[in-house]
């Protein structure tokens, strides 16, 4: 009797690809060993805003970058930030889900991946490796760097007057 291909299922939003992302796929694909498949959800920007805010790349580009990696056999869209829709349609073995998310969260997730015999596993969520901190340090730093570049061109323009 041959056996079933086991299917592990995780969704991102990789708005900025950060090792994070890199290591919570290859721990996925680790699940499923090299004969099992990754399946990955990308969220559209309306999925993604219903949490977050809009993100930067597009969602082709984004898309393209989770396709692009070597652990991930399959990218499908996912068009609402909850990834219900996708597991009933794909039916996984195991869904990857972060400890960033409630209970309440998680709910209706948990029933429906009973209901097709779905494993939950839950992966940790490094705050420090998120795309929103790198966002908000970039933005720190790029104003910090606007405003240290001002005060030099005003000095610089002050050279000469005394």
């Amino acid at each position: 009797m041959e056996q079933k291909e086991k299917i592990v299922y995780a969704y991102v939003v990789a708005d900025l690809l950060h090792i994070g992302h890199i290591r919570a796929l290859e721990n996925a694909k680790n699940l499923v060993g090299l004969e099992g498949k990754l399946i990955v959800g990308v969220l559209s920007n309306k999925a993604t805003m219903e949490k977050k805010p809009r993100p930067i790349l597009s969602f082709g580009e984004r898309f393209e970058l989770i396709k692009a990696l070597r652990c991930v056999d399959c990218v499908v869209a996912q068009d609402t930030y909850s990834p219900n829709e996708n597991i009933k349609k794909i039916k996984p073995d195991i869904l990857m889900e972060s400890d960033s998310h409630t209970e309440e969260d998680l709910r209706e997730t948990e029933k429906i991946a009973n209901a097709i015999g779905c494993k939950i596993q839950i992966m940790p969520y490094y705050s420090e490796q998120s795309s929103t901190n790198l966002k908000n340090s970039v933005a720190i730093q790029w104003n910090s760097k606007s405003r240290i570049n001002k005060e030099l061109k005003d000095n610089s323009d002050r050279d000469g007057q005394y």
